[in-house]
């Protein structure tokens, strides 16, 4: 059901992406590895709760998120939902979360460690499922905001 979201969400957008299945891409390193590309090309997608509900965020596979960076940007700690909740809000499992096709409207932040790729390949709703797009269809097609999120070599860390 969910990868049929992700489907659907692009026919809306009349774009013909291709969704592309391995054998295990649940994790960045493994997503990495199927692709064939650097752990950062791959676009994770977290999801915090916030105050007012949820959100997500994307950003390179290979950073993490600042926590004074994130309660600077949003005016909370960050939270990270159980598996149960992001599949609730999202209609995406863990490992296969992405903004495309959400079964519930949620606000999308795209972060600036992005930026430093041409093409990214973010989940398209399964552990086992990717799309490639540039960083300007991911921007295009979310409607995203560009936030700065993302550590630092010298700053405090949550490790995902």
């Amino acid at each position: 059901m969910s990868v049929e979201s992700v489907r659907d969400y692009f026919k809306t957008k009349n774009m013909d992406v291709s969704i592309r299945f391995f054998d295990d891409t649940s994790t960045v390193d493994k997503a990495a590895d199927s692709l064939g590309v650097t752990p950062g090309e791959i676009a994770k997608s977290l999801v915090f709760k916030v105050k007012d509900g949820y959100i997500m965020v994307l950003v390179a596979g290979d950073k993490k998120i600042d926590n004074r960076k994130f309660k600077d940007t949003f005016f909370c700690k960050a939270k990270m939902p159980n598996r149960d909740e992001v599949m609730e809000v999202t209609g995406h499992p863990v490992g296969g979360v992405c903004p495309f096709g959400l079964k519930n409207p949620i606000d999308i932040y795209l972060d600036k460690s992005l930026n430093a790729y041409e093409t990214v390949y973010p989940a398209a709703g399964d552990i086992n499922a990717a799309v490639k797009l540039t960083v300007k269809e991911l921007e295009e097609l979310t409607g995203s905001r560009w936030i700065d999120i993302s550590q630092n070599s010298q700053n405090k860390q949550i490790h995902f």
